[in-house]
């Protein structure tokens, strides 16, 4: 489900649910973000780089597992793993990177708005399927996505639920570069390599300074991304009755 793969002062997580297009459900996430977390508190791990195994990055969050929850037919105590990441992933003060090996769509999009650095595969294509789906944003997405694209870009993302290419994520800075298909792995982790070399202590400083300056946008934005999908949601099953 999550490989974990240590690479001198670089830890290398891996999406590995290929028969799923490397969908989350809960037990990925809560795996994410427990290595997350024991990434942050050892001081032998620098930098953390995320990827999928197969020929996708994420096609965003198991549908099967979200039918079931909207049906009550499943429910985990102590909330669902999304929640989980996102905290985990909004208070990571260590460089954190994406190679993005393939079609990210949904949380697999949205994510990447939480980590440090992104490079995507040439033959990559990202969307945000939110509008298609009739439900709101998620993951902070309705406040970093106009903060990362800029105004226009994020409201046709999220408005038409259309693809974006690889050139298009590096031309709309959501991604810094491209890569082969079969090199995107190597060259993100030779950059986190290079970049797990300087002082780890600075390195934490210099996120810590970077997360202080962009303060509560993403914690807030999803405060009301929630409240407005539960609004959605209790409207919906009220006009069903």
């Amino acid at each position: 489900m999550l490989r974990t793969n240590h690479h001198g002062a670089v830890t290398l997580l891996t999406f590995d649910r290929p028969e799923a297009r490397n969908a989350f459900n809960h037990a990925l996430y809560c795996a994410i973000s427990d290595e997350l977390d024991r990434a942050r508190a050892d001081d032998a791990t620098n930098v953390v780089v995320l990827t999928g195994q197969g020929s996708a990055f994420c096609a965003g969050q198991d549908l099967i597992e979200m039918t079931a929850m909207a049906r009550g037919e499943l429910v985990f105590a102590g909330g669902h793993g999304f929640t989980r990441l996102l905290e985990s992933l909004e208070s990571f003060d260590k460089p954190l990177i994406a190679a993005v090996n393939g079609p990210a769509a949904g949380i697999g999009l949205t994510m990447l708005l939480h980590c440090d650095i992104v490079l995507v595969a040439e033959s990559a294509r990202l969307r945000v399927p939110f509008a298609e789906m009739g439900v709101p944003p998620e993951a902070g997405s309705s406040a970093l996505l106009p903060l990362r694209l800029g105004w226009q870009k994020a409201s046709h993302l999220l408005f038409t639920s259309e693809w974006m290419s690889a050139d298009d994520a590096v031309t709309s800075g959501l991604a810094l570069r491209s890569a082969k298909d079969d090199r995107i792995v190597d060259e993100t982790m030779a950059l986190a390599t290079r970049i797990a070399t300087h002082d780890g202590r600075a390195m934490r400083t210099t996120k810590r300074l970077m997360m202080d300056a962009r303060g509560s946008i993403s914690q807030d934005a999803r405060g009301r991304e929630e409240a407005a999908f539960a609004e959605l949601f209790r409207s919906t099953r009220g006009s069903s009755k």
